[in-house]
C-alpha cells in the first residue's frame, strides 16, 4: 500500500535532491563543463533553477544565495578551491553540443 500524496512526494523529492547536492559535493573532482557535456547541466544549472522556481513561488532568492546553496559555499571559494580550467577538448565539445 502506498500513501504517495503530493506532500509527500514533494518531501521525497526535496530529500532526492539534497541527497544529490551531497553526491555532487563529494564529487568535486568532477568539473561542471563534464557535467555539461555528458548531461547537459551543472551545478550552476541548479543554482539557476533554484531562482527560477523561487520565483514562480514568489519567493525572492539571488543567485548568489542559490549558489551558496547548492556549493555548499561561496561560488568564488568554490571556484578557487575545486575548479580547474576547461581544456580546449572540452571546450570544443561544449561548444559543439551547444551550437544553435
Amino acid at each position: 500500500m502506498t500513501n504517495l500524496t503530493p506532500d509527500n512526494q514533494d518531501k521525497i523529492q526535496a530529500a532526492v535532491f539534497r541527497r544529490l547536492l551531497a553526491h555532487l559535493d563529494s564529487r568535486k573532482d568532477v568539473q561542471n563543463i563534464e557535467l555539461m557535456n555528458l548531461a547537459g547541466f551543472c551545478r550552476n544549472c541548479f543554482s539557476k533553477w533554484t531562482v527560477k522556481e523561487a520565483e514562480q513561488l514568489g519567493i525572492d532568492i539571488d543567485i548568489d544565495t542559490a549558489r551558496e546553496q547548492v556549493y555548499g559555499m561561496p561560488y568564488s571559494q568554490w571556484k578557487e578551491k575545486h575548479q580547474l580550467p576547461a581544456t580546449e577538448e572540452q571546450m570544443a565539445t561544449f561548444n559543439a553540443l551547444n551550437k544553435k
